[in-house]
């Protein structure tokens, strides 16, 4: 998921999961130890780790084997191994705060195979969506104890096995340079990209402050981009913006309240009010918690159904008070807390519209903003510190990350609040289907796993989705061409080393909305929420066995000889 002024949060750019990223400016969004003394050709077992000796480890379900290309090495010319691999595991699986452990809780071990080029990584059941994991490799060497790296990355990530690395960092700008290490195809056609901090970047763009934004789409962009130096270009992609319900706990925790709050808004309106002047005829979202695709079943089409909700308000033992706002048997109002990033100027005129509507709808809802990081996506969003929430999501093109919304996902002091299910939503059955799905190599039966799923979210009224967003890229011609090549990407900036330096000053100055700071580095815990800190950061230096393509298909990397081996046993 990704965050934006419109900010993007999808729980997954992500290097380490290609799950969602949660967006908090106009582009809104959306997760390992140091290895243990182990040689790449010992097997180390994932599924656990303090069992005793005599315990019958669990037979595996899938074998997966990787063949590592030439180019799988790091800066310091050392080899990517099994260690990694193993490293990354671990420090998903065991960092306290780890976003998402999806995936990776199905690796029963992992080991050298035939020779040091191949990883074999077995799992415990058939698990279609195996490409996503491994998306972001962690550097063994590099870590005492892989673990727990809650503190593995303080300044920033200090290894990089794709074509740049980091240079330097500091709450002025990131700057990214060349990696000299790093033997593979995508090399690098400028000397350093540097990423600045941009709130108004279409502003900086026109004065020649930075030589590329990507903005979210708004009203009006086009107006604010016309300059004769200036051009963009926009792309569908996967990334959508809706209304989101805490379940967990607070007023949205009673169904009846949830449902009878969602039949109070009227989507089709709030469409024509914030969208419709900057959508360009894309229709308001049906789909739920995805984009149109094979997966949509238009389950979510508009409830608005005020007599239905006053109804369901009366039937449960509410009544309006004096000051005509729902009360429940004992006298008392709730007042949801509605969270934006602040300076997001569309989510605020949306609050603008619709607060007022849900009063006279007999609801106290109450405007509850701090800014995009890390207030939002860094801090309450994964604390579920919220009642209703606004933001976009950007996923990648594989619905393997709705497991994010099963029961195990909660972050909860138990399991140590790892998981990114930042709904509370738990609905078993859901859940169970979507375990399964995860299962199911049938991609016809995974489709209707799915599908199912999507209708269950519409049945409990998990969120209001609200448009697919399109990705808008926008440059100076007379500083930088040939980057709009991947602007539909779940990984929208991965092609930076294709770009051309137009005016010859040896860079290419990139203006973020939401700029990543060097005090949240960590691609494991919560500064992987933000799809900023994953595309400009985490992204750029972190290797991984598949990437995403503009097409929304997933491809073997660069670091590997081809489509891994996949045996069922």
């Amino acid at each position: 998921m990704r965050t934006s002024n419109g900010s993007k949060i999808a729980a997954f750019a992500v290097a380490l999961s290609l799950f969602a990223v949660a967006c908090g400016d106009d582009k809104d969004t959306t997760g390992t130890t140091a290895a243990p003394e182990t040689t790449a050709a010992t097997e180390t077992s994932v599924s656990d780790t303090s069992a005793p000796e005599t315990t019958t480890p669990a037979a595996p379900a899938m074998r997966v084997t990787y063949t590592l290309s030439d180019a799988a090495v790091w800066d310091d010319g050392s080899a990517i191994t099994a260690a990694d691999f193993e490293c990354t595991r671990a420090a998903v699986m065991g960092t306290p705060g780890s976003l998402s452990t999806t995936g990776y809780d199905q690796v029963l071990s992992i080991a050298e195979g035939a020779s040091a080029k191949e990883v074999v990584v077995e799992f415990s059941s058939k698990y279609a969506p195996w490409r996503l994991v491994f998306g972001g490799l962690m550097k063994a060497a590099a870590f005492d104890d892989c673990n727990d790296l809650s503190a593995g990355f303080d300044g920033g990530i200090p290894f990089s096995g794709r074509e740049w690395k980091i240079d330097s960092w500091s709450a002025e700008q990131l700057v990214l340079v060349p990696n000299e290490g790093y033997t593979g195809p995508r090399k690098p056609g400028v000397q350093k990209l540097v990423f600045v901090p941009a709130e108004d970047g279409p502003t900086l763009l026109k004065a020649g402050t930075v030589d590329y934004i990507w903005p979210q789409a708004y009203t009006g962009i086009d107006q604010e981009l016309a300059d004769p130096n200036v051009d963009f270009t926009s792309a569908g992609g996967t990334s959508f913006e809706a209304l989101y319900f805490q379940m967990k706990e607070g007023p949205f925790a009673d169904p009846v309240y949830r449902e009878a709050f969602s039949k109070s808004i009227d989507r089709d309106a709030l469409y024509q009010q914030i969208y419709a002047p900057f959508a360009q005829g894309t229709p308001l979202l049906n789909c739920g918690p995805i984009t149109p695709g094979p997966y949509c079943n238009d389950d979510f089409t508009n409830t608005f159904d005020q007599a239905g909700a006053d109804k369901l308000m009366t039937d449960a033992g509410w009544t309006k008070n004096a000051d005509g706002f729902w009360a429940d048997k004992d006298g008392k109002v709730p007042e949801v807390r509605w969270m934006v990033n602040t300076g997001n100027t569309r989510r605020e005129s949306t609050q603008e519209y619709l607060i007022p509507l849900l009063k006279a709808a007999g609801f106290n809802v109450k405007a509850d903003n701090c800014e995009a990081v890390p207030c939002v996506f860094q801090t309450r969003l994964p604390s579920l510190d919220y009642d209703l929430g606004m933001y976009i999501n950007t996923v990648a093109p594989d619905p393997a990350y709705l497991r994010t919304y099963a029961c195990d996902q909660i972050p909860t002091e138990e399991n140590g609040n790892q998981g990114q299910n930042s709904s509370g939503w738990c609905n078993q059955e859901a859940t169970d289907l979507l375990i399964a799905a995860d299962q199911e190599i049938d991609g016809a039966k995974r489709t209707d796993m799915v599908k199912q799923v999507l209708a269950l979210m519409a049945k409990d009224h998990v969120l209001l989705p609200l448009l697919q967003f399109p990705n808008v890229g926008a440059r100076r011609t007379d500083r930088v061409d040939n980057a709009y090549a991947e602007i539909a990407n779940f990984d929208g900036l991965n092609d930076f080393y294709k770009w051309t330096d137009v005016d010859g000053d040896g860079q290419i100055i990139v203006g973020a909305e939401q700029f990543p700071t060097n005090d949240c580095a960590n691609p494991i815990t919560e500064c992987a929420n933000s799809t900023w800190y994953m595309t400009l950061v985490a992204n750029r230096v972190l290797p991984g066995a598949y990437i995403t393509t503009a097409d929304q298909t997933i491809v073997p990397s660069e670091f590997l000889t081809g489509e891994a081996k996949v045996e069922l046993l």
